[in-house]
């Protein structure tokens, strides 16, 4: 798997000692965790990220984080394409999974789409931040600040260089509006966003019943999920309560936007009740959507397990979503994919409990958060770690699991680890279950 080489490589190169600040002591734990985290773009933190990486560790840690979200095919196939090496069959359809797409017609254009999409959106995003941070830290730390969060945030990562991540800037409208957009425009998918800023044709299928999926449910979750934060922290002293009702908008914005697998907090997440937790832990759960940068079960799964039990409940024999029929392969697949994540998560989450010995709902919200490549973590007090960080070797190895299965997806991972199976020869006689 591309994705665990890169991640041995980066692990190798923030083991070194010239990528710890100085009076840090390297630890190849610290490393290979960070490194995860970063190629599987999910912002969890054992270690003080300003404090404790050095200037190269820093930039080795933005470099994985772009590689895991622009994808390692990706930028190998273009790699090489650039030097004039031909791309194989077998190549191209390991580029195009990468990728999300169905066909190979046009690939290798897309995938240089994409990638100047990437640059040119992180390159706006870090100008425009650089010159806010500038205000702050001057030129030379601005605009290192400013390409470091912008490449944390288009890819989804929630990285930040700031102890308190972006506490500091709760509100401050310049950060905290090119934030969400960066986050949400690496959350939409590839496919999405080149045909909505019109890189691609628009024809039938760059509005196609994909996107009209992943913006009606990306959309929904965002205004639900800024309603519902307001609305449950609106009265809590350590949260809401103390801001001015700009403020309290804008932080209930930015931190139902995060949870789409970014990770950046602008309010402590330790502090937040435990209903708003738990709206938090579904957002993470569903993520993303396909495609893009961001992990999950990813928006389109949510909305076609939706879509099939309302199919369900009204005796309709087919699941139908914008005036198309779904088919009963996409469907099924919708729920495997969904029921290996929560399977997954309850296994893992109960290993956790049962080594760690911490709560169930700091528990849950690290599990989660580490599958739904969040970043996000209730931590400790006093702590700008993540609970991960106060995990023994083992806890730590079954995060580093939880965000791999969460990259790669669990039906990819469970199919790679069962093998390829072959047909069924034979058809069974239908039986009769009785189920509810």
């Amino acid at each position: 798997m591309h994705i665990a080489g890169l991640i041995a490589l980066g692990g190798i190169l923030l083991s070194l000692p010239v990528a710890v600040a100085p009076g840090q002591a390297a630890s190849p734990m610290n490393a290979f965790f960070t490194s995860t985290s970063a190629v599987c773009v999910t912002g969890l933190i054992i270690v003080d990220t300003p404090a404790y990486w050095s200037p190269f560790g820093q930039v080795v840690l933005m470099l994985l984080i772009q590689a895991g979200g622009l994808g390692y095919m990706t930028i190998s196939s273009l790699i090489m394409v650039a030097f004039g090496r031909r791309i194989s069959v077998h190549e191209r359809m390991t580029l195009a999974d990468a990728l999300n797409v169905t066909s190979m017609e046009g690939l290798l254009r897309f995938a240089w789409t994409v990638a100047l999409l990437t640059f040119a959106i992180e390159g706006l995003g870090a100008l425009i931040m650089g010159v806010r941070f500038a205000q702050d830290a001057g030129w030379a730390r601005g605009l290192w600040l400013g390409v470091f969060h912008s490449v944390s945030a288009f890819n989804n990562a929630g990285f930040s260089l700031f102890s308190d991540n972006l506490m500091g800037y709760r509100g401050d409208l310049t950060i905290n509006l090119v934030i969400t957009t960066l986050i949400i425009a690496g959350g939409l998918g590839f496919f999405v966003l080149s045909g909505l800023l019109g890189l691609r044709k628009r024809t039938a299928v760059s509005m196609s019943i994909h996107t009209k999926l992943v913006l009606a449910v990306t959309g929904s979750l965002l205004a639900a999920g800024t309603l519902a934060i307001l609305a449950l922290e609106w009265g809590n002293p350590k949260t809401l309560a103390p801001l001015g009702v700009g403020e309290k908008l804008l932080a209930a914005y930015f931190q139902a936007v995060t949870p789409r697998t970014a990770g950046f907090n602008t309010l402590s997440i330790g502090d937040m009740t435990s209903p708003a937790l738990f709206l938090t832990i579904s957002l993470m759960f569903i993520g993303a959507s396909p495609g893009g940068t961001g992990g999950g079960v990813k928006t389109t799964t949510f909305g076609v397990i939706v879509a099939a039990l309302w199919s369900t409940i009204r005796g309709e024999r087919d699941t139908n979503m914008f005036r198309r029929r779904l088919s009963p392969d996409l469907v099924r697949r919708a729920f495997a994919l969904s029921m290996l994540a929560a399977i997954g998560l309850v296994l893992v989450t109960g290993l956790l409990l049962l080594t760690e010995h911490q709560g169930l709902l700091h528990t849950s919200y690290e599990a989660v958060s580490a599958f739904g490549t969040v970043g996000l973590s209730m931590g400790v007090p006093g702590s700008v770690i993540s609970l991960s960080g106060f995990f023994g070797t083992g806890g730590k190895w079954f995060i580093m699991f939880l965000m791999f299965m969460g990259r790669v997806g669990p039906l990819t991972l469970a199919v790679a680890l069962a093998g390829l199976a072959s047909p069924a020869r034979v058809r069974y006689p239908e039986g009769k279950v009785l189920i509810g």
